[in-house]
């Protein structure tokens, strides 16, 4: 049997960031040939907590737990409520814009385009907000703490 008719499996690289920020201008996006899709903006903080710097990413919303869970966080986020999620984006690429209005009008920005993945968490206005739970997985109890004392 020649291994030339064997079906080889794909492989691929895989880009991920994972970190979290604040979720913003979730939407729907209609484009002229295609199928719409939910997409949201995630303003992502990273650096010292005291003064983080901030790097956007404009998502398409690509794992089907993240739409459930954005769709659930989407009415906060219109309501204007502070939504900070963790997430993990994936295939991500900075593209340029060119601002049009506001103090920055005609100036370049960049902005990180990707695919939202999943959503670990998420708080509205610091609250912790349940999320639902992983398909074909059952919620674990939170473990108890446990001080491991230091030999004398």
């Amino acid at each position: 049997m020649s291994e030339l008719n064997v079906a080889q499996p794909a492989s691929y690289f895989n880009l991920h960031a994972e970190g979290c920020g604040y979720l913003n201008r979730v939407r729907t996006v209609k484009p002229e040939k295609g199928p719409p899709y939910l997409a949201c903006t995630i303003a992502a903080k990273h650096g010292d907590a005291t003064s983080p710097t901030t790097t956007k990413f404009d998502c398409r919303i690509s794992g089907t737990r993240a739409q459930v869970i954005v769709q659930q966080l989407e009415a906060a986020v219109k309501a204007e409520k502070r939504v900070f999620i963790g997430f993990r984006i994936g295939d991500f690429v900075p593209e340029l814009f060119v601002y049009q209005n506001g103090k920055r009008k005609g100036g370049t920005g960049v902005v990180n385009k990707g695919r939202l993945l999943q959503v670990t968490f998420a708080k509205i206005d610091g609250q912790t907000v349940e999320l639902p739970a992983e398909e074909g997985s059952q919620r674990k109890p939170p473990r108890p703490s446990v001080v491991v004392p230091h030999p004398p």
